[in-house]
């Protein structure tokens, strides 16, 4: 029987699930789930936010980002504040242990990415992130 090549995209779809299962087991130590880590990354990233811009940047449904955000605040690693330009609305923003953890998190994950993206050598590494972006960045 003759080998049947593998597609580019099934490749790249590999390479996604082995990146994916690699950073999940590098997030067991904190016990968050890929959402919460990203959520933790979000807030790092960009400073304190409504849960709606939360969402926004998860590109998840405001109800699904609540409860994200009510599993953090509930480990003590983001906290619910009033906004002081409008009374109605919350901020979250990341505690001293979330700011902690978010930036373990991050050393964590630039870890594993290094692993998986070691087997290139730096020219690979360089084509590959050019392309990636040309791909990310295309209409």
């Amino acid at each position: 029987m003759v080998p049947v090549e593998e597609t580019l995209a099934e490749s790249f779809w590999a390479v996604t699930r082995r990146l994916r299962l690699h950073t999940r087991n590098a997030l067991q130590p904190w016990h968050v789930s890929p959402s919460q880590s990203r959520a933790l990354g979000v807030l790092s990233r960009h400073g304190e936010m409504r849960l709606s811009a939360v969402a926004e940047h998860l590109r998840i449904a405001p109800r699904s980002a609540t409860e994200v955000i009510d599993d953090l605040q509930e480990r003590g690693l983001v906290e619910r504040r009033p906004d002081p330009s409008d009374r109605r609305a919350t901020l979250v923003a990341l505690t001293g242990q979330g700011i902690t953890t978010a930036h373990a998190i991050d050393e964590a994950r630039a870890a594993e990415a290094e692993r998986l993206f070691t087997v290139l050598n730096a020219a690979d590494r360089a084509e590959l992130a050019r392309i990636l972006r040309q791909l990310r960045d295309a209409p």
